[in-house]
This record gives structure tokens, C-alpha cells and sequence, in this order.
């Protein structure tokens, strides 16, 4: 992979904004130091280089912090666009609408991942059903959101997958159901089974383990009710 200075990325393994920002590093061809995180123990480098949420993913580059998974993605795009594909796509109506759609699925997914909790499981898999109706017209036909290959929007919906895999072990919950949502459930088996996705996304047994030392932590504010 290709990198253009010095590039560091502050993540957790586990967190499905900083997988997102590792499929669009992977997608531009970009190579990077990485710097796994400790969510009870926040480094001096994370609290410095994200002083406002203290929150990851963070990408340096240059010595310069960027925060915010689809903010890192469109500056990945625009700083290496001769590099790998596109993220974005060309057309303004379109890049409109899938920064919208990305804007929504963030909105319904954090509550659910973050807080590991049936009851945010169950909001979130009430608001993806409108995805099915996204999907439909954002592909025209084709097997990604994007078109033909995966673009912004596969990467912003896709790096939840294996989370909500993990909630669905969890809390029985199945977000993307062949019945429900036929649409979304073929784009996520296609979406998995990408070189990219394969690459870098991680096991669903990953977030169990750590959706559990969350509730450990913090009790009945994150227990399955």
C-alpha cells in the first residue's frame, strides 16, 4: 500500500468507526501506522489529538489530527484522489444522498452499538428498514449501494455488520432478515464477502466480548432487558 507521509490511525478493534476508516484507508491504497486504543484508559495521544469527544477513530497525518469517520473518509478521498478508487461518488446529487443515508445510519447505530442494549437494538432495527427503500434506489439494480463496487455508503453501512451480528448472538435481534429486507440481506452477504471486508473487519465474537465487559462495567445501563 501506498503512503503519502507520515499517517497514523488511533482505533479500537472492536469499534465500527474505526473499521470504517480501515476499509477506506484499504480502499485508497493508503498505508498507515496503527495505534489500538483503550477505551478505560485514554491515551495522552487520543486526549490531545481529539481534546473536544476524546473519541476515536483519529486519523494524524502530517502531524495534523482529523476526527470523525466519514469526515476521515471524504479527506482520504480528496487528499489521495489518484490513489485506488473513488469513495464518494462523482455526481454532487449523489454524493448529497449518500452522506445522508451515512448521516442516518450513524444517527440509529450508535445508540445500538455503543450501549449494547435490546431496547436500542430494537430502534435501530425499526430505522433500518428504510435503508431497503435506499438501497433500491441508490443501486438502480446493481450489487452495492455505489453501483457496481463498494463506494461511501457500502463503508458506512457495512462496517456495523459484524456489530450487529454480535447483537443478534446477543439479544436474538436480526437486523438484515431475507423475508423483511431481501435487498439488504443479499448487499450484506456480497459486502462480507469483499477482499476489503475480509481484510479488515473483525469477528462478531470480538464484539460480544466486548459488549460484556461493558455491562460488566456498567451494570444494568448496558444489560440486555
Amino acid at each position: 500500500m501506498a503512503g503519502e507521509g507520515d499517517i497514523k490511525l488511533l482505533g479500537m478493534v472492536v469499534s465500527p468507526f474505526v473499521v470504517r476508516v480501515r476499509m477506506a484507508l484499504h480502499m485508497k491504497g493508503v498505508s498507515y501506522e496503527y495505534i489500538e486504543q483503550d477505551l478505560f484508559n485514554k491515551s495522552e495521544l487520543l486526549l490531545r489529538s481529539n481534546p473536544v469527544n476524546k473519541k476515536v477513530p483519529v486519523l494524524i497525518h502530517g502531524g495534523k489530527p482529523i476526527c470523525e469517520s466519514l469526515v476521515i473518509m471524504q479527506y482520504a478521498d480528496e487528499v489521495w484522489s489518484g490513489k485506488g478508487a473513488s469513495i464518494l461518488p462523482a455526481d454532487p446529487h449523489e454524493r448529497a444522498v449518500a452522506r445522508f443515508w451515512a448521516a442516518y445510519v450513524d444517527d440509529i447505530m450508535k445508540a445500538a452499538t455503543e450501549e449494547a442494549r435490546a431496547e436500542k437494538a430494537k430502534e435501530a432495527l425499526v430505522g433500518l428498514a428504510n435503508l431497503e427503500e435506499a438501497f433500491a434506489q441508490c443501486s438502480k439494480g446493481k450489487p452495492f449501494f455505489a453501483g457496481d463496487s463498494v463506494g461511501y455508503l457500502d463503508l458506512a453501512v457495512g462496517c456495523n455488520l459484524f456489530w450487529l451480528e454480535a447483537i443478534r448472538k446477543m439479544f436474538g435481534v436480526t437486523f438484515f432478515d431475507v423475508g423483511k429486507t431481501p435487498l439488504l440481506a443479499a448487499w450484506a452477504e456480497r459486502f462480507a464477502g469483499t477482499e476489503m471486508a475480509r481484510e479488515v473487519v473483525p469477528d462478531a465474537d470480538s464484539a460480544v466480548v466486548f459488549a460484556k465487559k461493558l455491562q460488566a462495567r456498567f451494570g444494568s445501563n448496558t444489560s440486555a432487558k
